[in-house]
């Protein structure tokens, strides 16, 4: 549920703050897809591991748990989620956090990553063929790729209930600019991959109930959490007293119409990619 509209600064403010709060929430909203995303990069062994835009650290974590071996390190451009990823991993020391961005990212020393892992951080790059380009010329010789995106957004249900509960335009002028939504398109996509050097491509279309609030009160729950985070709470704040008690109306009552049981689940529907690099 990543702000379709977040710049580079912004991750370093305001909005970073407003995730690394909610990493809880957040982590748990992915985690049927995180699950598939781990399992998938974690099919062959690897001994260094670059998970790109880490954010608050699950998959680092994740990985540097699976792999006691071996070493992770997380890349983001947010120091609030960098010090959330940092405080989760304190006992383990084979995970390492940087602040960097990752289509500028090298690694220190003559150790090269053989898996560049990332949970829905990779569809922000201004140049996302240089931005593989580079990441392609910082691995190892037998790297492996894997990443989750979202599918595009007539695919997701969430995107287009949001959209509507917010009385806004459901696409931007470009479906491929940078967003949450950039790499919906498999051919696009392959076509990104291929020309910035990597090969033997697969997709794997992953479909999911994203869990946005669950337990007693499962509404206010998930009411709260997206008057924090994602396009309404941008969208929200920007309102004022009759639109904003309006959007809010129409907000809960999207959300408890994707109640089942103690939980609510939006459906959602991603890419899981994988590739290896061409040599």
């Amino acid at each position: 549920m990543s702000d379709a509209s977040v710049s580079g600064s912004e991750w370093t403010g305001r909005t970073g703050k407003s995730w690394a709060h909610e990493w809880q929430r957040t982590d748990r909203s992915f985690g049927p897809l995180t699950e598939r995303l781990v399992a998938e990069a974690t099919k062959a062994s690897f001994e260094h591991a670059l998970d790109i835009g880490c954010g608050a650290g699950e998959v680092s974590v994740r990985l540097a748990q699976t792999s006691p071996s071996s070493h992770v390190s997380g890349v983001d451009i947010s120091e609030e989620l960098l010090d959330v990823a940092k405080e989760r991993a304190a006992d383990l020391g084979n995970a390492t956090f940087e602040l960097a961005d990752a289509s500028q990212w090298q690694p220190a020393g003559k150790a090269r990553p053989d898996l560049v892992v990332s949970r829905h951080g990779v569809m922000f790059f201004d140049d996302p063929v240089a931005a593989f380009t580079h990441l392609s010329q910082q691995v190892a010789r037998d790297a492996r790729l894997v990443f989750s995106c979202f599918r595009e957004r007539s695919d997701n249900l969430w995107a287009r209930e949001l959209s509507s509960v917010l009385d806004a335009s459901p696409a931007s002028a470009d479906p491929r600019a940078p967003g949450p939504f950039a790499f919906g398109e498999r051919d696009y996509v392959a076509g990104i991959l291929e020309r910035a050097g990597w090969e033997s491509l697969q997709f794997h279309a992953i479909d999911y109930g994203m869990v946005a609030g669950e337990g007693s009160d499962a509404l206010e729950d998930a009411t709260s959490y997206f008057m924090r985070i994602g396009p309404a709470a941008r969208a929200i704040s920007e309102m004022g007293g009759e639109e904003r008690d309006r959007a809010i109306s129409r907000l809960r009552a999207m959300l408890g119409a994707n109640r089942k049981g103690d939980r609510i689940e939006l459906p959602a529907s991603c890419w899981i990619v994988s590739a290896t690099l061409a040599r």
